[in-house]
């Protein structure tokens, strides 16, 4: 039968075995964050954004559009019916985002192509620092245009919507849904505040 002594032996020798798996494992630590990365095609992009920038996708570029009331063409087609876009707002939103990714996908390859320089140019090992300035200037470059190419669609788009269908569009993406924020049309603005718990 185990004596007491035994069993906090026995205990001790389980909770320091512990710790030490803890302090091994803790020397992981010093990994970075971008662990892994290093065996990308390009450092700096991963796969799903290379494939992003390459079909002409938006990568995030135009939120200072999208989250200010200037809706992007390729979100107003996907939600054409719940806003009630007419069919010639439709064609007109069409040609923009037409126009907007064929020039998307090939501002997103110079993008690309300026990063992947880049790359090569570390790889090379022969970088000097006017080298590097030149090659980052080319890639901020590429980037500038891309995100232009986005935000210049998100002003184009305002002038053919009405507010109401700015608003609707705004609430079916989920911006600025504050119930407490407005009454909708047609509603006592102190009983909606009232049953919707505003202070």
């Amino acid at each position: 039968m185990p004596t007491f002594i035994s069993l906090t032996l026995g205990l001790s020798l389980a909770l320091f075995s512990t710790q030490l798996i803890a302090q091994d494992t803790s020397h992981s630590g010093h990994a970075s964050p971008y662990a892994g990365f290093e065996t990308r095609a390009i450092k700096s992009l991963s796969q799903d954004d290379i494939e992003e920038l390459r079909r002409g996708g938006g990568w995030g570029l135009a939120l200072a559009g999208e989250l200010n009331g200037a809706p992007g063409p390729a979100h107003l087609l996907e939600l054409k019916d719940e806003i009630g876009l007419s069919p010639e707002q439709v064609a007109a939103i069409q040609d923009i985002f037409t126009e907007m990714q064929a020039e998307a996908i090939a501002a997103g390859k110079n993008f690309i192509v300026a990063e992947k320089a880049l790359d090569a140019a570390f790889i090379a090992g022969n970088l000097t620092n006017s080298g590097l300035r030149t090659l980052i200037d080319d890639a901020q470059a590429a980037r500038s245009h891309l995100r232009f190419v986005h935000l210049s669609r998100h002003l184009s788009t305002p002038p053919l919507l009405s507010q109401d269908q700015i608003e609707r569009y705004k609430t079916l993406r989920g911006y600025g849904n504050d119930p407490c924020a407005k009454a909708p049309q047609g509603h006592d603005a102190e009983m909606w505040r009232k049953h919707n718990g505003c202070g």
